[in-house]
């Protein structure tokens, strides 16, 4: 029987577009499973928008790479747009949104919009590439989440939050997995578990007993 005491809390810095964190995804899914009281954050850091002037193609190479260390397979339908730019700037959007207003949906939110994208090869840079996934959720986002073009001021502030949680632990490397309990920050290599996500759920317990210990 696993078990956390209330003040725990889970970050998960990611973007919704990149292929590594759709990897770690599942591993946040085992810890939510296992530990409900823990308090998740969802956290996108809209790697792939307007907000980042880097490249925002994802390579066939580092689909190779993922594939290879995760053990998991891409589809047909999202490899015939690798080639293409991700634009993540909607899906920030409304990240945001469901963490701030529908916490307890923002992951199944995230796990959608990654199966919608990743599976079944939709940008999600549209209100009706998501239409079905807010039908489905019973969500009633306002007209501000479906910008595709510019970043909310509450996705703006959020990942402000993101790089100060950064500068704490020292890279800006996504995706990342931090636990906190109490005062303390622990950056859980998530690289250890893409292969079998439920071995996460030994390595948040030894943290959580050596703290209570």
């Amino acid at each position: 029987m696993t078990s956390a005491p209330s003040s725990v809390q889970l970050f998960f810095l990611y973007d919704s577009h990149c292929p590594w964190s759709y990897a770690a995804t599942p591993l946040i899914n085992e810890i939510s499973n296992a530990y409900p009281e823990i308090t998740l954050h969802l956290w996108h850091n809209a790697f792939f928008s307007s907000l980042n002037e880097a490249d925002t193609h994802v390579t066939k190479q580092e689909i190779t790479e993922v594939e290879r260390i995760a053990n998991i397979n891409f589809s047909t339908e999202y490899m015939q747009t690798i080639e293409h730019s991700r634009n993540s700037t909607l899906a920030a959007n409304i990240m945001t949104w469901a963490q701030l207003k529908n916490p307890s949906l923002a992951l199944p939110l995230l796990n959608a919009i990654q199966e919608a994208h990743f599976n079944h090869g939709l940008n999600i840079e549209s209100q009706a590439d998501l239409e079905a996934i807010i039908s489905e959720l019973k969500l009633s986002p306002p007209a501000k989440v479906f910008k595709n073009e510019a970043l909310t001021k509450d996705a703006l502030e959020l990942i402000q939050e993101v790089f100060s949680l950064q500068d704490i632990i020292g890279t800006q490397a996504i995706p990342a997995l931090l636990l906190a309990i109490d005062e303390e920050l622990i950056l859980l290599n998530h690289n250890f578990y893409l292969t079998e996500p439920k071995a996460i759920i030994d390595a948040v317990q030894l943290e959580l007993d050596q703290y209570n210990n």
